[in-house]
């Protein structure tokens, strides 16, 4: 990809607006790679490629051109598109349908004037058995095989739309490369800076789109006892869509990419939020205080442990409070009044929040409480409980971290769905949460043997059993994350690894005094190297406009990673938040763009 390649031949507006077609956000350079590979591929087409430009197929405004790959290994000596086709396969094949356009376009120039799909088949190199489907293999091109299950209509996709500002009329063009609504965030007129705009609808840019699901085939000689069939979901464009129903065996050869991803940092987010960020402006009197405490909820399919991971969390706090949504209510959580029974007079108990102030509640079955939910409102964000009742008006602390655990409506969390519609949730609520791990239970071989072994040794109570436990768990982990593990992803530092050997973990009232003395202690500011980095990812994430699961991007997201990487600073009782504890945190949130994991791959 990096080699000299030949410059890009007959260089004038029509290459120009062939590069804007399919590279529209980047602008046009001779000394661009992709375009030297768009050069190679014009030499190679206009010398060996009539067989490939006849096969081209215009139907309506759209254009796609079927390309054998055997065939096209037999005649094209091009290594750079080979090499790009492994690495970036996108780019690669969008150099090919640029070259392809260039060729057509200068031989008829009045003919065609559309985008041409490149559509590859016969990649047998490609080819991946469903059960080997991995992250390893996002960005990747794989080919997969199986019965087509379930099929959507067809809906059409916004591409591109223009708004016009509500106050300069100005128009604005987005563009929605993977179809996510995301208008402008001001205006364009540096005089104007409006921010409210209106879409015009009838000149948006749609093109067909469909889901399909595909199962794996089940063949008697690699049958597995007791396992429910593999499925992957796959994005269907343009003319591929209604190309297959319920039923048929299909070959699909497509990108990998992700919906969101499956983080192992439960843990580390319950650790911060034990630690907690740093509350600011609490006694001037002329500003707002703003919390730092950290909320988190976990949503998962059942028996993943979520109960144990809040009991454990409420165990180690300095101040933890435990309770279960199903027998809790309105005044439990908050305040209650009640009347004295000798003096008649009215008096005030404290409910689990207001008991947990300057420490950490604890919610399990969050989901069963639907109608306390509002309850909470004005606790988790003001960290307060106002009430008036019975002729008492007061307003409650409630400084408290909620820790909430919940299981999505159904039983097992709908990929399908988002978070609010999983747990049936207001969007106020949910937003308040600065961290939503969602847990799959998906069968994993290793992680199952890990399980297992460990549930195994508490049964048995065996030392030995205990050690080649913890010898099998370095081993998994070392071989799941090959290299050296301190330089890997951040589910890979927290994991235990061949350099975790010795590892001893701290005794619960040595961690539960550390704890209560770096927040009582520690008091990070922030560097200005550390918060450009947060303002940059921020604003990443506002261009967006709403993150991968529909939850808005607010200002919230942004005070959200502020208390996440204090709290990784007091966790180290460092005075300082430095440029590295930015980067540690934002690792997880960079594909899924809001703060929130899950777990699914598509083709």
């Amino acid at each position: 990809m990096d080699a000299q390649l030949p410059a890009f031949p007959n260089l004038g507006v029509e290459v120009g607006s062939t590069w804007a077609i399919y590279f529209p956000e980047e602008d046009f350079s001779e000394l661009d790679r992709r375009a030297q590979l768009i050069a190679s591929l014009i030499v190679y087409l206009n010398s060996h490629g009539d067989h490939i430009l006849s096969q081209v197929q215009h139907e309506d405004r759209m254009s796609c051109l079927p390309v054998n790959f055997l065939e096209l290994k037999k005649t094209c000596t091009v290594k750079e598109f080979y090499v790009a086709l492994d690495a970036v396969p996108k780019e690669a094949l969008l150099c090919l349908a640029a070259a392809v356009h260039e060729v057509l376009v200068c031989d008829k120039p009045t003919d065609y004037h559309g985008k041409i799909n490149i559509r590859l088949y016969n990649h047998p190199d490609s080819m991946l058995a469903l059960k080997n489907l991995k992250s390893a293999f996002i960005g990747r091109l794989v080919s997969v095989h199986g019965t087509v299950v379930k099929m959507s209509i067809v809906k059409p996709l916004v591409v591109q739309m223009n708004f016009t500002c509500t106050k300069c009329r100005s128009t604005a063009t987005c563009r929605f490369p993977d179809g996510k609504y995301s208008p402008p965030s001001s205006c364009i007129l540096p005089s104007c800076k409006s921010k409210t705009f209106i879409p015009v609808r009838c000149e948006a840019e749609t093109l067909d789109f469909q889901k399909i699901r595909i199962q794996e085939l089940l063949h008697a000689q690699n049958h597995e006892e007791g396992r429910m069939p593999r499925t992957v979901e796959c994005e269907l464009t343009e003319d591929l869509v209604d190309a297959c129903i319920p039923g048929d065996v299909v070959t699909v050869c497509g990108i990998v990419k992700i919906i969101n991803t499956d983080m192992d940092v439960g843990g580390a987010g319950i650790t911060l939020a034990l630690f907690g960020g740093v509350q600011k402006h609490l006694m001037d009197q002329n500003k707002v205080p703003v919390r730092g405490d950290i909320h988190v909820i976990i949503v998962g399919d059942p028996g993943l442990g979520k109960s144990q991971l809040l009991q454990a969390a409420a165990s180690v706090a300095p101040r933890g409070i435990y309770v279960c949504g199903n027998t809790t209510t309105n005044a439990g959580l908050t305040v209650a009044v009640v009347k004295d029974a000798m003096t008649g007079d009215y008096a005030f108990e404290a409910g689990a929040m207001v008991l947990a102030d300057r420490g950490v509640c604890c919610i399990d079955e969050f989901d069963k409480m639907s109608a306390e939910h509002q309850v909470l409102l004005e606790a988790m964000e003001q960290q307060s409980v106002s009430v008036a009742k019975a002729g008492l008006v007061a307003s409650l602390s409630a400084r408290t971290s909620v820790l909430a655990a919940a299981n999505p409506v159904g039983g097992h969390y709908n990929r399908a769905k988002t978070v609010n519609e999983n747990l049936k949730m207001s969007a106020a609520l949910l937003s308040r949460f600065d961290l939503v791990f969602i847990l799959l239970d998906k069968p994993d071989e290793l992680l199952d043997k890990r399980v297992s072994e460990h549930i195994m040794a508490l049964h048995t109570g065996s030392e030995d059993r205990r050690n080649s436990t913890r010898e099998s768990l370095c081993h998994i982990s070392q071989s799941a994350d090959e290299g050296n593990p301190r330089n890997g992803s951040l589910a890979a530092k927290l994991k235990l690894n061949r350099l975790d050997r010795d590892f001893v973990p701290l005794p619960g009232p040595l961690l539960r005094k550390f704890i209560a003395y770096a927040r009582q202690f520690v008091f990070p500011r922030m560097s200005s190297a550390a918060a450009e980095v947060l303002q940059q990812f921020y604003l990443k994430l506002r261009n967006h406009s709403t993150g991968s699961d529909g939850t808005p991007i607010t200002a919230r997201q942004l005070e959200s990673l502020v208390r996440l990487v204090e709290a990784r600073a007091r966790l180290e009782l460092r005075e300082e938040i430095t440029k590295q504890d930015a980067l540690w945190w934002n690792e997880p949130t960079k594909r899924g763009q809001t703060l929130s994991q899950c777990s699914s791959e598509k083709v």
